[in-house]
């Protein structure tokens, strides 16, 4: 305990109080404990509550050594049962084509409906589980892509691709 003088000349008990570094030293510390528990808790919150879209893939066969790549085709595909033809012309539009009928489709959306209007059976009955794709060169990837997903999701068993160097008008 301190004494003081006042300015009035009389004694005052006061009490010191002394800042040492040690008291800043303990109080500027900060406990990293329950930060580091939020952070693991809101890790765990968001990995569960992730949802994962997994792309979907179509089985291609690889081809045989012994053939060669660039196989010419028979033309009379078109005039077969058992395959749906979708071209693609230069000008990036589908053609769905079956043994009864033709249809241009301008959207993606268009080629999935009639794909599946092709898929329920021609004429004769027959339903059809293979598809070519007659890609022109000129033709966006991104177009073709979208002829073999939309294969895929209506059910396709097989698909061959072939590029054509002129459209068929």
């Amino acid at each position: 305990m301190a004494f003081m003088i006042a300015d009035d000349g009389q004694e005052n008990d006061t009490e010191v109080v002394s800042f040492s570094s040690q008291d800043a030293d303990r109080e500027s510390e900060m406990d990293m404990t329950p930060m580091v528990d939020v952070t693991f808790l809101l890790l765990i919150f968001f990995i569960l509550t992730a949802t994962f879209s997994f792309q979907k893939s179509l089985d291609v066969p690889t081809p045989e050594p012994e053939e060669a790549s660039t196989q010419a085709q028979p033309q009379d595909i078109e005039e077969d049962p058992e395959f749906i033809t979708v071209r693609i012309d230069s000008r990036n539009t589908f053609f769905v084509i079956t043994t009864d009928w033709e249809e241009e489709c301008p959207s993606k959306e268009e080629l999935y409906v009639k794909l599946r209007e092709a898929r329920e059976g021609n004429s004769a009955g027959q339903v059809p589980n293979k598809m070519v794709v007659m890609a022109n060169g000129e033709a966006f990837h991104e177009r073709v892509v979208a002829a073999l997903d939309a294969g895929a999701a209506v059910g396709i068993d097989e698909v061959q691709l072939m590029t054509v160097e002129e459209d068929e008008e």
